[in-house]
Parts: structure tokens; sequence; C-alpha cells
């Protein structure tokens, strides 16, 4: 076995494939890595949120990015990075679309998107708009 880069189009596949990744930014100087639900479009990566310390930190410095993997065991695995800005979604009918295909993709709601539905708190939508995206593997 080897580790090998991905193409372009090996990578997008592994994104389009995958629902959960871990969002990597700049947190008061520090880096920041949570875990989130996603779907990409091919162009972009949206992802929705409370209000709290990553969106905090989004806006004070956009750039970021968003690490997924593809893991059948320890020998046959991808991992792929896309890189991009932060764009908060305020089209409200966008806002809205984005929001419902997130939940597609994720049809057991954690006990934070199930706060999200119920209006309680504002859910903020947003988008990496990707310009760079890099993976490696296992050779398959």
């Amino acid at each position: 076995m080897t580790i090998d880069k991905l193409t372009a189009e090996e990578a997008a596949e592994v994104l389009k494939q995958g629902a959960l990744g871990r969002l990597g930014c700049i947190a008061e100087g520090e880096p920041y890595v949570v875990p989130v639900h996603y779907f990409y479009d091919g162009e972009n990566i949206y992802i929705h949120s409370l209000p709290g310390k990553k969106i905090t930190a989004l806006r004070a410095n956009g750039r970021a990015c968003l690490q997924v993997d593809d893991i059948r065991d320890s020998y046959h695995w991808r991992s792929v990075i896309a890189y991009g800005n932060y764009e908060e979604i305020g089209d409200e009918r966008l806002h809205e679309l984005a929001l419902a295909e997130l939940f597609r993709h994720v049809p057991h709601l954690t006990p934070v998107e199930s706060k999200m539905t119920k209006g309680s708190v504002e859910t903020i939508v947003f988008r990496l708009r990707v310009d760079q995206l890099t993976g490696v593997g296992e050779t398959w």
C-alpha cells in the first residue's frame, strides 16, 4: 500500500459523499477545530451553526478549512482538506434551501440541530467558497 495524492475529482467525490467533517479556523489567535455537518454542492461547502465561538472566529477571520475523511479501515482511507472563505447566507430563500439540504444530508438530528428546527434560536447558515482542494489516501 502507498499513500498517494488524490485527483481533484477524487477529492471532490469524498466531499460530496460525506456529511461530517472538521472545520478549522482561528479563534482568538489559536487554531480551533470543531466537527460540523455539511454538504458540498461542487463549488461551496454549506454548514449551519448556532451563534458561538466558531461564528465569532469566522466573522473575525474568514479564512477556514474543512477536513473530511472516508475510512474503511487502517489500510484503506482517504482524507481531503478544502480551503475557502467564510460567507454567511443572508438571503432568506437561499438560507432556507441550504438548511433544508443540510437536514436532508443529516436525517437524524443531533440535540443542537433539534433546537435549530424549533425556531427558538438563530440558526446561522454559511458557506465556504472553496478555492483549494487537496487530498491523500491509501491506494484502494
